[in-house]
């Protein structure tokens, strides 16, 4: 069952987010707009619109919703398995499950270290380093 829904969820997903997908869209809200004259602007004809919206953007919602969190599972596997294998501390492989809070502990105290990392090099060094990365950066 996960698998279909995976598998539904990623064709939806890549259909919603072609152009065509819009441009058809937009023609059914051109096509329901040029017939409120003909059907007196009624209240069947503004509850079409209101009810199908509703009912597309519920179900996209959740499609959309399992998609992200499936690729964001799948980066962070990506990531934990990059510093599983570098130099980078083990600590960091699973921070992704840790409060908000637990993160931005982290995150601050690894921008502290890198500023003191920063101001303990001596110039030279830094801006020798500093050039030495730019050519890398372009070819990336």
């Amino acid at each position: 069952m996960e698998k279909t829904f995976a598998r539904i969820a990623n064709a939806v997903a890549r259909g919603a987010g072609r152009p065509i997908t819009f441009i058809l869209c937009m023609a059914l809200i051109a096509v329901w707009g040029f017939s409120g004259p003909f059907l007196g602007f009624s209240e069947t004809w503004q509850l079409i619109i209101n009810t199908s919206t509703t009912i597309v953007t519920f179900l996209m919602v959740f499609l959309i919703q399992n998609t992200q969190n499936r690729d964001g599972a799948a980066v962070q596997a990506k990531l934990d398995e990059l510093v599983r294998v570098s130099a980078g501390k083990n600590s960091f492989i699973g921070i992704d499950h840790l409060t908000a809070a637990e993160v931005e502990e982290i995150r601050s105290t690894c921008e502290a270290a890198v500023a003191r990392s920063q101001s303990s090099e001596p110039a030279g060094k830094r801006d020798k380093e500093e050039k030495r990365r730019q050519p890398q950066a372009q070819n990336t």
